[in-house]
């Protein structure tokens, strides 16, 4: 049995020692007793697929179909709390305005929607008295229209049983029209399972505060450096100092030219673009996309993030830059989306569409050529300005498998 379900000894030993640490545990005992099924029982008998199937199937906590969202994660004296819940405590420490109003917006699949927008309404009322705020929370999903077409591996359509051509999601970069719908003045971006508990939330909020108070401090000065420009008369020292504070701050270096009209049109076009401030952390093995230079089109290098799959790795130098790399971004990024006078950028003019990425997927066991949109914070965000910040590890707790729940960070949250 233990082969052909592909799971190891260790994998089940591991399994039944650590169910009771999930915060999950409780329902799922208590699921157990009204189907007249013992979970303590079914571990000592060693009928592992049984307990899977109460924690997985839709006759059971229905795992395997909720979005991460909706899962528990962790424990408190007084109840549990689900990746979502955790994002809505947090984010009431760090962007409820002076209405006391929060404002938090999910992307969610649309197959998720209503189960989302249930679950929401429901915890409102409750949420509202416990963090003392306003909660206005928004939904959008990923649009149809933004679906790509498939190949097969040679560049053939790839064709449905029924005769459809087969559309797939067009990868994270497809909600960068979502991003453009929201017209907040500062929007944080996060990934749902990267959450703290009571215990380090105030890490998460320090750093969060920094990061937006960073992009402030920058905007400020961009926006008061705009204003010199356009209505104000600089002199060649002025300009000397614009151009210092976009090499030191934006770390663009600008063309170098003796005519005083260009300076300042370079100098207006760098500064009046949507500002990012985004948190990095020390590499330490986990995946995710890194801070490096990149040189564009323009023939001028930026500051980006980088995914693995926009690397050549076939190319030597682009291999060794890759490797040596000694931070990487967890998606923790504060967007500065409105000009100086207030009005929202045109984002899809800072995109570009040439860095969309073809990757490998399977279908019906079959593999396929996917076509995926420049990523939400690399193609989709190529020429905005870019600053990075590094922040401590501890603000870094992602949940891409079940075991991370087990990790000390996801623990003893009722202490």
């Amino acid at each position: 049995m233990l082969e052909s379900s592909g799971i190891s000894e260790i994998d089940l030993k591991r399994f039944k020692e650590n169910l009771p640490r999930y915060a999950f545990y409780d329902d799922l005992v208590e699921l157990g007793k009204k189907s007249g099924r013992c979970v303590d029982n079914l571990l000592l008998e060693g009928e592992y697929r049984e307990v899977l199937k109460l924690i997985l199937s839709e006759n059971g906590l229905n795992y395997g179909n909720l979005p991460k969202a909706l899962l528990k994660f962790h424990r408190y004296r007084n109840g549990t709390r689900t990746a979502l819940e955790e994002q809505i405590v947090e984010a009431a420490q760090y962007v409820r305005d002076k209405h006391n109003i929060c404002l938090i917006h999910f992307t969610v699949s649309e197959n998720h929607l209503c189960l989302v927008k249930d679950y929401v309404e429901n915890l409102r009322p409750r949420f509202e008295k416990f963090l003392d705020c306003i909660l206005e929370i928004s939904l959008s999903t990923q649009s149809k229209r933004t679906d790509t077409i498939t190949l097969t591996l040679d560049n053939k359509p790839y064709v449905l049983p029924n005769g459809f051509l087969f559309f797939r999601p067009g990868g994270h970069g497809a909600l960068f029209h979502n991003l453009c719908e929201i017209k907040g003045d500062i929007i944080f971006l996060k990934n749902i399972d990267n959450c703290s508990c009571d215990r380090n939330r105030a890490i998460y909020v320090h750093y969060k505060k920094i990061l937006g108070g960073y992009l402030l401090h920058l905007q400020y000065k961009i926006f008061s450096l705009i204003e010199v420009l356009n209505e104000g008369h600089p002199d060649e020292s002025e300009l000397s100092l614009m151009e210092e504070f976009c090499k030191n701050k934006l770390f663009i270096n600008l063309e170098r030219t003796s005519d005083f009209r260009t300076r300042k049109e370079q100098l207006l076009n760098i500064l009046n673009r949507p500002l990012r401030v985004c948190g990095v952390v020390r590499n330490e093995g986990e995946p995710g996309g890194g801070p490096f230079w990149v040189k564009h089109s323009d023939g001028r290098s930026y500051p980006q993030i980088v995914e693995e799959s926009q690397v050549d790795f076939q190319n030597i130098s682009q291999r060794d830059i890759w490797q040596s790399a000694t931070h990487f971004n967890p998606v923790d990024i504060v967007c500065g989306v409105k000009d100086h006078k207030g009005r929202n950028f045109d984002l899809r003019r800072f995109s570009d569409p040439e860095t969309y990425t073809v990757s490998i997927k399977s279908e019906r066991g079959q593999e396929i050529k996917a076509l995926e949109y420049p990523g939400l914070w690399n193609g989709s965000m190529a020429f905005w300005n870019t600053v990075f910040v590094e922040a401590p590890i501890d603000t870094f707790n992602p949940v891409k498998v079940v075991d991370d729940l087990l990790r000390f960070s996801h623990q003893a949250c009722e202490l």
